[in-house]
């Protein structure tokens, strides 16, 4: 009897290959189009996804002001940020940051989603998110992502 012998293919920089996409996200749900999002900058929607290696590819969000929370996260939802120095705690709405900045709320529920080391920070730099529908990545021809 003759024994069977198979071996994991591991990817690393030289075997991958990075697409471009772009993400419309009128109407979308905001936690719900993230984690797809997150899943794509990872690499998880290719077979030869491993976890320690940039397998992803890169992201185009547009019409990112759309996207609606559900519930009521708009105005429950807080989101906050400290300058370091006393007093320098700024508290906001998810509402109001999304009508000010809309780009930073798809950012951050991002890379939140992403992991806390190297890899991630380098992740995150593959997402590019975007108020209106215009973005000037239509030299890299990205192919539109449905969920």
């Amino acid at each position: 009897m003759s024994k069977l012998h198979f071996t994991t293919k591991s990817a690393n920089a030289a075997t991958v290959q990075h697409n471009w996409y772009v993400v419309d996200g009128t109407n979308q749900t905001v936690g719900r189009v993230c984690s797809k999002i997150a899943a794509v900058l990872r690499g998880k929607n290719k077979a030869y996804y491993t976890p320690h290696v940039d397998c992803g590819d890169n992201v185009i969000v547009i019409n990112c002001e759309k996207v609606v929370f559900t519930g009521n996260k708009g105005a429950d939802k807080v989101y906050q940020n400290y300058s370091g120095h006393p007093g320098g705690q700024k508290h906001e709405a998810a509402q109001d940051l999304l009508k000010r900045r809309p780009e930073v709320v798809i950012e951050r529920a991002v890379k939140g989603m992403l992991p806390k080391n190297r890899l991630g920070r380098k992740l995150v730099k593959k997402l590019f998110v975007y108020a209106g529908a215009e973005h000037p990545h239509a030299a890299q021809q990205p192919k539109d992502l449905k969920f």
